[in-house]
């Protein structure tokens, strides 16, 4: 059974996670920068996505990736779903030239007619939107020969597809959303199945033994 979104609840939820200074901080005191792992300095850059002139973050948090790209020259939009979070960014880094929009992802991918040379997600939308809707709007917002790639944890073996996740500490208002996980052979043949030409997914070992790693997937329109 598909996970029934609650848009309202997430909105809430995630103009909770913006007001937090630990966000704030990174928003405020950090440089642009841009990293597909939790690991700073640890795994691939930008290349990822080739050598786009346009390119558009699908939950683009902190800003920071986007500010990065905006600063190589890449004319680059940010979509969030929180409006704390999309007007922060907009003060820290609108003066680059990144430009940052407040929507839900599925509903801007549908009604937004731009296209871009690569879509990307870190820890982003990609995690936390059903893959099953998400990448054939994805697909159809690449130009040919466009790059979607994103990031987030691999799944914990055994636990695949849609996962509710509480807001932390499990106190006070129950806002929630749900992520999903899933093996990356999965994933490869979620983004095949939604249009891509070529598609791999793999998981980055973290640069400690036994720590979390990070799933990284990469798909090419034709």
């Amino acid at each position: 059974m598909a996970a029934q979104h609650n848009i309202d609840n997430e909105r809430e939820l995630w103009d909770q996670y913006a007001n937090s200074k630990s966000v704030q901080g990174s928003v405020n005191d950090s440089p642009p920068v841009f990293c597909w792992t939790q690991y700073q300095g640890h795994g691939p850059g930008p290349e990822v996505l080739g050598q786009p002139t346009t390119a558009l973050e699908i939950g683009c948090g902190t800003g920071r990736a986007a500010a990065f790209l905006a600063e190589q020259g890449v004319k680059v939009t940010g979509v969030d779903l929180s409006p704390v979070m999309v007007d922060n960014v907009t003060q820290r880094w609108g003066s680059l030239g990144a430009r940052f929009v407040c929507a839900e992802v599925l509903e801007h991918l549908r009604e937004n007619p731009e296209t871009y040379e690569a879509i990307y997600s870190i820890f982003g939308a990609a995690w936390f939107a059903d893959p099953a809707r998400l990448f054939p709007l994805v697909a159809q917002r690449l130009t040919p020969g466009g790059v979607f790639a994103f990031s987030q944890p691999p799944a914990i073996p055994g636990a695949y597809g849609p996962q509710g996740m509480y807001k932390g500490g499990f106190a006070g208002k129950a806002l929630f959303t749900y992520r999903y996980s899933y093996t990356p052979r999965k994933w490869e043949s979620l983004l095949l199945r939604a249009g891509f030409e070529k598609a791999e997914v793999w998981v980055l070992d973290a640069p400690e033994p036994d720590h979390i790693g990070t799933l990284i997937g990469r798909a090419v329109l034709s």
